[in-house]
């Protein structure tokens, strides 16, 4: 009786707790199983990877590399990082480019976990009435990270080489550990609030440190926080002097080396990626190709796709709590600190014409915790949380019709191993005529160079990768003999 007593007090029966962890199991199995079963794809996991290859390659551990010789201005090296050690590793190939991205999505469900075993529990006045102890924490952390690695952006981008899952945790690490330090005293905790933004400068610049402080900013006016915040800033329970002593040892010498290194980087970084790429839609300034230009406000639209399966369940919430307003659901601080986090990416980027689905994910976190902090007291069924196992039947079946050759997304890999395997590719040189995707020079190591010229005009032997609709394929056709195609483009040998 005294274990029913917990899942009546945490709101987690035992058949949600077991759902719960096969949630949790499953998207872990899926995500880890398929991280080698198909290629980078073009354009951003194949560029991220072709450019942490070359820094392995080169051991130029400072400055990322767009191509040889052409310094990529437009992010902090944490991807790089990241995959250039599991090139290391493991060798260059798909599974070792994103297995680093993964376990740092495996550490940002660790913080979650450690945050709502701690204060989700002892936030709740039921729970606090019935029970506080450890099993019944450990199962809504158990629930709020099958809810988190089941969501829809979570699960996608913490498997592929990106910038996003490295932002997440910085958010995630800051914004835990900010609360820890304000409840709890825990000067340590304020270290850690620190340490979070400066992995996020290293990971996307400014943007983690922007994204912190909307959040806290709203907290701290919603809740009347800032007399309080105000009495213990500068020598409260953070340590704000010798924590941001901490940001700059940190964060500081990677960007004065890249300076250093490649002059015009502090500019085209700070100024053009945070300031005119927010303001400018569409803005031409980018170096490394266009801009994501969408209506203003689009970011909404995209956080609705990206927290699938979950947000029907927090909207469901909503409106169950609006319909019983007697229902005293939690710690009104924390919730309002929970919303702040979850909508500072959307507010912030609402007003932006250049945005991707990613976008959203450092407020993602915060959607799992809220769900769990309203089911202590809602109790929603199992059967609510069926809609996790979505995501893992979904990405399963997705990356097996992947790996037998279903495009998603284009990818030269097949293509460039018909070359790879050919007698002649160590002997002649390889093209591709006018533009060359990423995966073409990743799957190339990078041998595949482009070339801008009439192919009739060349007289030695070569390889050459044309668009299916180029107009030099009807020369291509009276000189060349077609190996292979894919869906956009066809290998040629020419002789």
């Amino acid at each position: 009786m005294a274990n029913q007593s917990i899942s009546v007090s945490s709101g987690v029966s035992t058949k949600l707790f077991k759902l719960a962890l096969l949630i949790l199991l499953s998207c872990l199995f899926i995500r880890i199983c398929s991280l080698g079963l198909y290629p980078l794809m073009d354009t951003t996991e194949a560029r991220y990877g072709e450019m942490a290859r070359i820094m392995a390659e080169s051991n130029d551990w400072i400055t990322p590399m767009f191509d040889y010789g052409v310094p990529f201005w437009g992010k902090p090296p944490m991807f790089t990082w990241l995959s250039g050690l599991g090139f290391e590793v493991f060798g260059v190939n798909e599974f070792a480019a994103r297995l680093p991205h993964l376990l740092v999505g495996c550490l940002t469900l660790w913080v979650v976990w450690i945050f709502a075993r701690s204060h989700l529990t002892a936030s709740s006045d039921l729970a606090t009435h019935l029970s506080r102890n450890e099993q019944s924490g450990q199962r809504l952390a158990w629930l709020a990270v099958a809810i988190l690695a089941s969501t829809a952006s979570f699960i996608i981008i913490s498997g592929a080489v990106m910038t996003d899952a490295g932002l997440m945790l910085s958010v995630s690490l800051s914004m835990i550990a900010f609360w820890f330090s304000w409840k709890n005293g825990a000067r340590y905790w304020g270290y850690l609030f620190f340490l979070g933004l400066a992995l996020g400068m290293l990971t996307k610049g400014p943007l983690a440190i922007v994204l912190v402080g909307i959040s806290l900013t709203i907290w701290l006016t919603l809740s009347a926080n800032w007399k309080a915040f105000f009495r213990r800033y500068p020598y409260g329970n953070i340590p704000w002097l010798s924590g941001t002593l901490l940001f700059l040892i940190v964060s500081l010498p990677w960007y004065i080396a890249a300076e250093i290194k490649t002059p015009g980087f502090l500019d085209y970084f700070i100024v053009g990626e945070h300031v005119k790429r927010f303001l400018i839609s569409g803005w031409e300034g980018d170096l490394y190709g266009t801009a994501h230009k969408r209506p203003r406000g689009t970011i909404w639209l995209l956080w609705l796709s990206a927290s699938l399966p979950w947000f029907p369940i927090l909207f469901l919430q909503m409106f169950k709590l609006k319909k019983s307003p007697k229902i005293n659901t939690s710690d009104r601080s924390l919730k309002i600190f929970l919303w702040s986090w979850l909508l500072a990416p959307l507010l912030l980027f609402t007003f932006s014409g250049n945005i991707l689905w990613s976008y959203v994910l450092p407020g993602i976190p915060a959607m799992a915790l809220l769900i769990v902090l309203n089911q202590q007291v809602l109790k929603l069924t199992a059967k609510h949380y069926v809609v996790g196992l979505v995501m893992p039947i979904a990405l399963g079946l997705l990356v097996i019709a992947m790996a037998l050759g279903f495009e998603v997304k284009s990818s030269e890999k097949n293509l460039l191993n018909t070359w790879r395997t050919h007698s002649l590719s160590t002997e002649l040189p390889l093209y591709y005529l006018n533009k060359r995707p990423f995966s073409g020079q990743f799957y190339s190591d990078g041998e595949a160079k482009i070339y801008t010229g009439d192919p009739a005009a060349m007289t030695e032997q070569y390889f050459m990768v044309s668009r299916k609709k180029s107009k030099h394929n009807t020369a291509l056709q009276d000189q060349c003999e077609a190996l292979t195609d894919n869906a956009k483009h066809t290998l040629w040998l020419c002789k």
